[in-house]
């Protein structure tokens, strides 16, 4: 008999499949968490032709940021979804830190791509231009910066594109990461593979709370794939020497989440992980982690401890964690969705508005990986702070009574 939990995450995913979704959802490869499908997210609905010029927002840290991608094939696989396609592929957006001066502006997504999201979606009203053209913080083949630099592999959610977690790489990265946003073939709307074109979403529609699990341990084979590319002993990427494969974190939004903390579970390369608003299900880490770090970013609404697959977890987790609350943010408040969505006047009026969820966004899984993977203590994990009122510590009875 199927959780409670699971029924939700069918719902949601059913929402987020059809037209019906409301937010730029799907932007973010909408996954399996939501009970509450009405908050799901705003709605790209106002702008008419040309539009307003959109703006991801500026990255806190001192970097310049680079840009390059990577085709990936694991000849160890055949894709789970599209098994006549042949082996499993997957594009990742590689973001580094980079010289002053040189590259050029990085596009957030290609037209074609956006039109694609947008016709999926339902999302009447917003020209693919508008969403394609979006300005990033990013300078598309930049030279590297010298240097020494922690590695994170980010996931995004089920159906979306990880174009929408740009904002969070930039972030990460101008303070001082290597970031790898990892596209899953067959898995999104408006994701391009060379020599393939814009792949079709094969997946949508045939995840649902019996196969989120099974979904998610895809995810984990990814990210694990990835990581002995970029980090094993015959890196991919010619630069991969900027990367200190001693500091290893990994994350994700939703499915991305999920993944990312089952990957963590089996692969010891692995020191922090982040999970944002995602699901758990069957792939909960059984081990603890080791005694790894774990961040738990969610929603108040659904993770105020009524979550069992939550609370499974945390009583696992054996290391330090911290299980994070966000007032008034829905499902993609942790993406790029928010804050492009509250430029178009489409934030909530009982929610938290976009420019604030991407600052908390930012702030606290910065924090944290400063903590775990560069010893630099970070106060603001110890509890709750006058500066974001919006962050509940959940399971924190006072500072520092955690690990």
């Amino acid at each position: 008999m199927k959780s409670r939990r699971h029924r939700a995450v069918a719902a949601l995913l059913t929402c987020a499949l059809t037209g019906g979704a409301t937010a730029l959802a799907t932007g973010a490869q909408a996954a399996p968490a939501r009970d509450d499908t009405a908050n799901a997210g705003p709605a790209f609905t106002r702008p008419e032709a040309p539009g307003p010029q959109l703006r991801l927002p500026k990255p806190t840290g001192p970097r310049t940021v680079g840009r390059t991608s990577l085709h990936l094939t694991d000849h160890t696989r055949r894709d789970p979804w599209v098994p006549r396609s042949g082996d499993r592929e997957l594009m990742v957006s590689l973001y580094y830190p980079a010289r002053k001066g040189t590259g050029t502006p990085a596009p957030y997504m290609s037209v074609e791509g956006a039109r694609l999201f947008l016709e999926d979606r339902g999302i009447e009203g917003v020209p693919a231009e508008v969403l394609s053209g979006t300005r990033t913080h990013t300078r598309a083949g930049a030279r590297p910066a010298p240097g020494s630099y922690p590695l994170l592999v980010l996931s995004p959610g089920f159906s979306v594109p990880g174009t929408t977690l740009t904002g969070l790489a930039e972030e990460l990265t101008s303070r001082g990461y290597v970031v790898a946003v990892v596209d899953h073939a067959y898995e999104a709307v408006g994701v391009e593979f060379p020599g393939r074109g814009i792949l079709p979403c094969a997946a949508c529609g045939r995840v649902d709370g019996d196969t989120v699990g099974s979904a998610a341990k895809g995810r984990a084979k990814d990210l694990r794939f990835v990581l002995d590319r970029l980090a094993g002993s015959r890196p991919v990427w010619r630069h991969a020497g900027l990367i200190d494969k001693k500091r290893v974190g990994m994350g994700g939004h939703s499915l991305g989440g999920a993944g990312a903390a089952a990957a963590t579970a089996g692969d010891a390369r692995v020191r922090a992980a982040v999970n944002m608003d995602g699901p758990f299900v069957d792939v909960g880490p059984s081990s603890g982690l080791s005694g790894r770090p774990m961040l738990l970013m969610g929603t108040a609404a659904d993770h105020s401890g009524r979550d069992k697959e939550w609370e499974a977890a945390w009583t696992k987790l054996n290391g330090w964690k911290r299980w994070l609350r966000v007032a008034g943010a829905d499902h993609f408040a942790f993406t790029d969705l928010a804050p492009l969505a509250g430029q178009l006047g489409e934030d909530t009026p009982d929610g938290l508005p976009g420019h604030r969820a991407a600052a908390i966004t930012g702030t606290y899984v910065g924090a944290f990986f400063d903590q775990h993977l560069r010893a630099r203590p970070q106060p603001i994990l110890n509890g709750p702070s006058a500066t974001n009122p919006e962050v509940t510590f959940h399971h924190l009875a006072r500072p520092g009574t955690q690990k």
